[in-house]
């Protein structure tokens, strides 16, 4: 049976970790210069192996964690505050300025660093998929709607930054910080709900 509730939470979660919305003046940065047809193969690029990398990370990660042994209850409550911290940096902007500083060398292809990772896939949705996984129920149905859901939000991304120029220009500075700020409220609520999640896991309440 699909879990609305479940698919709904679990795809704000990933939109708000990987901010599509945060990744337009970076991408705009990284691509100044570029006709339109290289800023588009960038983006795809980006977004295919920050999916491959994702995937992997969905598919695998419990496994290596219990196989270094962590429970996925001690996982919840790491990557929950690991989440926490994410939403701090995004409520007081330390997120977006750390990612205006990334530089681009000027001969190497920004796809793969730092599009790809670690500004797609980082720390921050690495931890978020190995979450979901474990929240999915196990199942074969469960991990599927997960991978879904990443596929959905890589389209996202993708559609946002093909979309970079006009979305720039129609939100400003000013929009892209409320957006941001908005965003990081939410994953904080979220990432405290994770941090619940593994606490109850555990037995202890």
């Amino acid at each position: 049976m699909i879990d609305t509730a479940f698919l709904i939470t679990a795809f704000a979660t990933l939109f708000v970790v990987i901010d599509p919305p945060g990744l337009v003046p970076l991408f705009i940065a990284l691509t100044r210069g570029m006709d339109v047809e290289r800023r588009r193969s960038m983006a795809l690029r980006a977004c295919i192996i920050a999916t491959i990398l994702l995937t992997a990370f969905a598919l695998m990660g419990e496994a290596l964690l219990g196989f270094i042994g962590i429970s996925m209850p001690a996982f919840r409550i790491a990557g929950g505050i690991l989440l926490f911290l994410t939403a701090l940096d995004m409520l007081f902007e330390r997120r977006t300025q750390r990612r205006e500083g990334q530089q681009a060398d000027p001969d190497h292809d920004p796809s793969v660093f730092p599009l790809a990772t670690p500004l797609i896939a980082g720390p921050g949705a690495i931890a978020t998929m190995i979450l979901l996984m474990g929240q999915s129920g196990g199942g074969w149905l469960g991990a599927a709607q997960v991978l879904g859901l990443l596929l959905a939000m890589m389209v996202a991304t993708f559609l946002f930054l093909l979309a970079a120029p006009p979305i720039e220009r129609a939100l400003g500075r000013t929009g892209t910080v409320v957006i941001t700020r908005l965003l990081g409220m939410l994953l904080a609520a979220l990432s405290v709900q994770f941090v619940i999640d593994g606490v109850r896991g555990t037995g202890l309440i």
